[in-house]
Order: C-alpha cells, then structure tokens, then sequence
C-alpha cells in the first residue's frame, strides 16, 4: 500500500509569526482529494495533543512530490 503526506501548517499560540510544517505519513486510502476528505480527525488528533500550537491550515501531498522538491 501506498503512503501519503499530511501536510500540518501550524503556528505558536504565544507567537502566531512562529510557524512551520508538520508532516504526518500514513497508509493511503486512496487520491489526495479523499485524503482532504479524512484528515479531519487527523489533524483534530494531532491539534489535541499539541495545545502549544494551531493548526492554521493543511493539505496531503505524496511523498514523492516532497522528494521532487527537495
């Protein structure tokens, strides 16, 4: 099975001009448009357990393309 990227844009509480990416990988279940579709408990799981920081926004994205990018 194939991984996928979930891409956290995330910014300090105490500094909202702090901001930087987190990636979470996992198993795909599919395209990246029904990655968008199922990151919403995801994303609320990873807010949850870092209550220092807010999610501002978020995407999927294959690791490949990270790769590309590199």
């Amino acid at each position: 099975m194939l991984m996928i990227d979930l891409v956290l844009s995330v910014c300090l509480l105490a500094d909202p001009t702090s901001c930087e990416e987190q990636r979470l990988s996992y198993e795909s279940r599919g395209t990246l448009a029904q990655c968008m579709m199922l990151s919403t408990p995801y994303v609320a799981d990873w807010a949850g357990n870092h209550p220092k920081w807010k999610v501002v926004g978020w995407k999927c994205e294959w690791p490949e393309d990270r790769k590309k990018s590199i």
